[in-house]
């Protein structure tokens, strides 16, 4: 081939990339944001609670492979539609939901509303697609509300910004569902109001509803990666509009949203999908940690959703660790389920919230309530606080000794293992702590050493 037509292909083939690339939209201006006084108090209380459940669940567990079956088997809209008049979860049973969350140590649920395949787990006057229009027909979302409140647990609702179903929604600009079936262009407009009247009922027909959890901005976004700008949005999402109604009907709702990026104004706390703050290990997470309340969720094995082939299940020492180093920072960690077709929940998820429940029963006083330490977590572990103490969690033993330099408080009156009290080496010289290390256990995956300062 001559080197002037091997020119001209590649000229031709960049041409293309560059002309196939979605226009970027210029967003409406989100206004300057002034939490309300009921919001800064919710604030608190989601920092102090440290251990939450996220669940998962809909349809798409009856196919057994995972919440994003839909667009990973390109399934088409009319075909993955008839799945609702097969889904009857009769074993459903919010009571028993609530109280396995709250026997794990966990201070408050979030639930998946709707997810990207566009079902609506509640009874909603703004789709067909609902928990109402199944073999089931009753509404999931108000048993659980109502189990909450009465358990006294706080609920939050997760939301999907995108859908794999919908015209109105901009499938030819988005990153995922391109292969369902969609060849109509809908009124962006019209989904944006569709959004807000669902959002109005989640809000008004259920109780308190402690905070909305978004997700699905990113479909509308280039990949992750270090240097995307966050201005590289291909719709108009109009947050701000969304941001400021659902403030407007509910003042101390938390509002977050994974669209892994700098939290915008109107947004009161982080999250991070599956990393702890300031790790990056999925590739998800460039974002800097912000000054709000954060939070890490993940999942106990890989799926969110259902998966009949999943059995990577995390080990004890994997979520204490999660939840530790998640505390570490000043931050939450929220830990999914994805439950049975039927609406149970699966043996080995019930078994690591035994386990983390009864761990926390010991060491609870070491989460609960702290800040996160003077230094971030370490490769052997990290630090909480509380007035008068610091915890040193050890995760992983890696030399006789650590040190602790620039130790913050003045003097350490006393330095024990939280588990028994017993007594603990240390040196403190010229603000510099040096502690003796305890080799962690898979029954005592961190080993809590507790300094009495001033």
């Amino acid at each position: 081939m001559r080197k002037s037509t091997i020119i001209f292909l590649i000229f031709l083939t960049l041409s293309v990339g560059l002309l196939a690339q979605p226009p970027i939209k210029p967003q409406s201006p989100i206004k300057s944001y002034t939490p309300t006084r009921e919001n800064i108090s919710a604030r608190e209380w989601f920092r102090n609670a440290k251990f939450g459940m996220f669940v998962h669940w809909g349809l798409y567990s009856l196919l057994g492979d995972g919440e994003w079956v839909m667009t990973n088997k390109n399934i088409k809209v009319k075909n993955y539609s008839l799945l609702a008049k097969s889904f009857n979860p009769t074993d459903f049973d919010a009571q028993k939901w609530v109280a396995d969350a709250k026997a794990a140590g966990m201070n408050y649920i979030t639930f998946v509303t709707r997810h990207h395949d566009g079902f609506s787990m509640w009874d909603t006057k703004y789709s067909d697609f609902n928990i109402m229009n199944t073999p089931y027909k009753k509404d999931i979302l108000k048993q659980l509300s109502d189990e909450c409140h009465k358990q006294g647990i706080k609920l939050f609702l997760y939301y999907s910004l995108l859908d794999w179903r919908r015209d109105d929604y901009a499938w030819w600009t988005g990153r995922t569902g391109r292969g369902t079936g969609r060849t109509e262009k809908g009124d962006w407009n019209n989904y944006i109001r569709f959004m807000k009247n669902q959002l109005t009922e989640l809000l008004t027909n259920y109780g308190e509803i402690a905070g909305i959890w978004f997700d699905g901005y990113w479909d509308q976004m280039p990949a992750e990666k270090k240097n995307r700008k966050e201005t590289d949005v291909y719709v108009d999402w109009r947050m701000g509009e969304i941001y400021g109604h659902i403030h407007q009907l509910r003042p101390a709702c938390l509002i977050g949203n994974n669209h892994h990026m700098t939290p915008m104004p109107g947004e009161d706390f982080q999250m991070f999908e599956r990393d702890v703050p300031g790790e990056n290990k999925h590739g998800y997470s460039f974002q800097s940690i912000s000054e709000l309340p954060l939070e890490t969720c993940a999942t106990i094995n890989k799926t969110w959703g259902y998966s009949i082939t999943d059995e990577s299940y995390k080990t004890k020492s994997d979520i204490v660790n999660l939840l530790v180093k998640s505390a570490g920072n000043g931050g939450n960690l929220l830990l999914n389920i994805g439950p049975l077709p039927n609406g149970e929940i699966q043996p080995e998820f019930l078994e690591i919230f035994k386990q983390t429940g009864s761990w926390l029963k010991q060491y609870g006083e070491s989460i609960y309530g702290t800040n996160g330490g003077y230094i971030r977590p370490q490769t052997w572990g990290c630090l909480t606080t509380k007035p008068g103490k610091v915890y040193v969690h050890i995760l992983k033993f890696e030399s006789p000794e650590i040190a602790l330099e620039n130790f913050p408080h003045k003097k350490v009156l006393k330095c024990y293992l939280l588990k028994d009290k017993s007594s603990v080496k240390f040196t403190f010289k010229k603000n510099n702590l040096t502690l003796q290390s305890i080799q962690p256990t898979p029954d005592e995956p961190d080993q809590v050493i507790v300094l009495e300062v001033k």
